[in-house]
């Protein structure tokens, strides 16, 4: 299956893994291009991008790169390499842009992960493939995309509250939001075709934007 795997999503996860293997041995690395609020306030950037090629642990690697990997090649099939590739890195870039929202206050704020990108790539494909069904683990039965795609934004919500780990939940979020925009932007026929699909997962996402301050206070 790797053979018929587009190559911009191919190139993406080697970069992934080289990356994030580099930051597991070597920590000055990773906290030079993690994360941080008050870094990125200060000027640094860069680290809104390059966080989004770092991570915790392999099995946080592990979870990304495989949903970027089941998803990501249905977005470079169905729109081509050049949107699939507007929708990866604007949506890793808007995840960093709403953590850093989000976390304005808490200047320490740190994280890692590609999770922004591969959200908006899961919303995306979701939005161009609303027949996709998934099976995971070891649930014997096909799980509609969508009920996917909801539940990885409700987890996202989930570790924002409870800020688990090192891992950037509300870049999930940002991301999804990113992947949401590109892809009605960029193949805007969905708003006709698919009009039930765009609003059932336009709501969450618009309640959140909107009350997202409020989990905070919970």
């Amino acid at each position: 299956m790797m053979n018929n795997m587009n190559q911009a999503v191919l190139l993406i996860i080697i970069a992934n893994v080289l990356v994030s293997m580099k930051g597991f041995n070597d920590y000055s690395f990773l906290d030079k291009y993690k994360f941080q609020v008050s870094r990125i306030l200060n000027g640094e950037k860069i680290r809104a991008l390059t966080s989004g090629f770092l991570h915790v642990d392999w099995l946080h690697l592990g979870f990304n790169m495989y949903a970027l990997y089941l998803f990501g090649d249905i977005v470079a099939k169905i729109l081509g390499t050049p949107d699939f590739l507007i929708i990866y890195f604007g949506s890793l870039l808007f995840g960093s842009l709403y953590s850093l929202q989000y976390h304005k206050n808490e200047p320490y704020y740190s994280a890692v992960g590609a999770s922004g990108a591969v959200s908006g790539i899961v919303y995306s494909s979701i939005l161009l493939y609303p027949g996709m069904e998934l099976y995971l683990f070891f649930i014997p039965i096909p799980i509609p995309g969508y009920i996917f795609g909801v539940g990885y934004l409700l987890y996202s919500i989930y570790g924002m509250k409870k800020q688990l780990g090192n891992i950037g939940h509300s870049a999930h979020l940002g991301g999804a939001i990113g992947g949401f925009a590109a892809t009605l932007l960029l193949e805007p026929s969905i708003f006709t075709t698919n009009k039930i699909l765009v609003i059932a997962l336009g709501i969450p996402i618009v309640l959140l934007l909107f009350f997202g301050d409020k989990l905070k206070n919970i």
